[in-house]
């Protein structure tokens, strides 16, 4: 394979991430609106795309492992690719979580509409939020954007922490509300999943940037600046 058509290829490769990114996206934020209007027919929405988005899933796979194969990329490339192969089963689980939520959402359609203490909706925007700049990082090769995903994950999992506690107070305090509140948690927990997901996308935009593993991130980011860390 020549250098100009092995560009092409990862040209390629990296249009088709940023499609499923696209999938993956939509079906968060069309989860979510479900769970705001109770709409049965936008999970149907999620269902079909959950679909387009393991089959994208197996193609770019397919497509990254057959590069590995026909050439010995070097440094950064090798990088991109192993980056792109990990992104994107990161992104097919988001589109799990976004699945998930709508299967919680038909759960709670026969039930009576309830007042719970958690907002599902802010957690849903944060979330999405490091979604969107983890795949901005990854389109801009910005690993500074990517650490400040990272940054952003400790408030999401104290949301999560928070609708724990106040969630299962309701379900021992007001019996008739547990189903609701135990959908809203598992609607929750999948939205802070989505957060980690976020997470290890924007770590391994600085994996294939920086060359720095980052995995357990937390003395990196304060080090972030660190005119002696690795570029």
């Amino acid at each position: 394979m020549t250098r100009i058509r092995f560009q092409q290829s990862l040209e390629d490769l990296k249009e088709n991430l940023l499609v499923m990114a696209g999938l993956a996206e939509q079906a968060i934020q069309r989860a979510i609106e479900a769970y705001r209007v109770r709409d049965l027919s936008i999970c149907d929405l999620v269902s079909r795309s959950e679909s387009a988005i393991n089959r994208l899933e197996r193609d770019i796979d397919q497509a990254a492992l057959d590069l590995l194969a026909m050439e010995q990329p070097m440094a950064i490339d090798l990088r991109f690719i192993l980056s792109v192969i990990k992104i994107n089963a990161d992104l097919e689980r988001v589109g799990d979580a976004a699945k998930s939520i709508s299967d919680r959402v038909r759960n709670m359609e026969q039930m009576a509409a309830a007042d719970l203490p958690v907002d599902i909706p802010r957690m849903a925007q944060l979330a999405s939020e490091m979604v969107r700049r983890s795949l901005q990082a990854f389109i801009e090769a910005d690993a500074e954007l990517a650490r400040v995903v990272l940054t952003m994950d400790d408030a999401v999992d104290a949301m999560n922490k928070a609708a724990y506690k106040s969630l299962t107070k309701v379900m021992e305090e007001q019996s008739h509300l547990a189903p609701q509140a135990l959908n809203a948690l598992m609607i929750s927990r999948s939205l802070e999943r989505v957060a980690d997901h976020a997470t290890n996308i924007a770590e391994d935009v600085i994996f294939w940037v920086q060359g720095a593993d980052v995995r357990h991130h937390k003395s990196l980011i304060v080090g972030a600046n660190d005119p002696h860390a690795m570029g």
